[in-house]
């Protein structure tokens, strides 16, 4: 059994759920027998939330406070609490949403599949989860598109209920930012762990309104694009800028080879649509040439300083 695990709670207002849901982990926590710690990250909340989580940890020891100051975002949360968890030694590192939705009670079924050889398991909502209509639909074509576009199994990315071992909480804290939190199995998976799904419970939130909207569905899928930008070309951005540039200075050379066979055999060319299509596409391709060689250079220069 693990000795050490750290549940990281990212809020922004969401003091009159904390009040229930913070003291329902420090229960389970005790009922595990494990060494147990609370961590809530205040993510610059205008309501009470930093002093009713105060009080609670004047009241428990397992409880621990980390008041951002202003509203930074759910990754930067998390980042700034997979930090400090793995700072004090944690061995395994759990994320839980504030709002009461996830049930401290699964905590076991997703420990327990973690040592049987997973890295990170994911909470998996059931189909009867409780979240408005248009949010559960844009979650599946959201989580289908994920899974198509990641190579990564999994039917439930999304969710905010997870358990991982605290080196790929340290690995993957760097790349939390924007919203790459919505896709930590995926980098989890990109950083060669094993990663695995446990169905479990979703309850109603328990107060207030949720934080989603439709502006986050499309931000999530331009993240989606970022994310596999990354897993593919990190180490090698000029196979794709290069490739792009050859293609398109292959495209324009063969329009202009072609205007100058009709410019000798006496046709005029210079109000053509071809002619500014075809120069167009040879500048751009070299520049996108250019470009993925000096993409290149920042690379190479990246790896020669880890080396130094």
């Amino acid at each position: 059994m693990t000795t050490n695990l750290w549940v990281v709670v990212p809020a922004l207002n969401e003091a009159e759920n904390l009040v229930v849901v913070v003291p329902a982990i420090v229960s389970e926590l005790t009922l595990m027998g494990v060494d147990g710690h609370v961590l809530v990250v205040d993510d610059g909340s205008t309501d009470k939330t930093r002093e009713v989580v105060a009080d609670l940890a004047e009241r428990h020891r397992e409880v621990e406070l980390i008041s951002l100051g202003r509203n930074q975002g759910k990754a930067t949360a998390l980042k700034h609490g997979f930090e400090r968890a793995v700072d004090a030694g944690a061995e395994v590192v759990v994320m839980m949403d504030a709002d009461g939705q996830d049930d401290p009670a699964e905590l076991p079924l997703l420990v327990a599949r973690l040592e049987d050889g997973a890295d990170l398991v994911t909470g998996a909502r059931n189909e009867g989860r409780n979240d408005r209509f248009v949010k559960r639909n844009t979650s599946k074509v959201y989580n289908g598109a994920t899974a198509m576009l990641s190579g990564v199994p999994g039917k439930d990315f999304n969710s905010g209920f997870k358990v991982m071992r605290a080196e790929v909480a340290r690995q993957a804290a760097p790349m939390m930012y924007g919203e790459l939190h919505r896709y930590l199995t995926v980098i989890a998976h990109w950083f060669g762990f094993r990663t695995a799904e446990v169905t479990v419970q979703h309850h109603e939130r328990l107060h207030g309104k949720s934080k989603y909207g439709l502006a986050r569905f499309w931000r999530g899928f331009v993240d989606l694009l970022t994310v596999r930008f990354l897993m593919s070309y990190e180490s090698r951005p000029s196979h794709l800028f290069s490739g792009l540039g050859l293609a398109s200075l292959a495209g324009g050379g063969l329009i202009l080879s072609w205007l100058l066979v009709e410019k000798v055999s006496g046709q005029a060319i210079g109000g053509r649509p071809a002619l500014i299509a075809g120069v167009v596409l040879a500048l751009g391709g070299l520049q996108l040439v250019l470009f993925g060689l000096l993409a290149e250079l920042v690379v190479y220069s990246r790896h020669r300083d880890r080396r130094a």
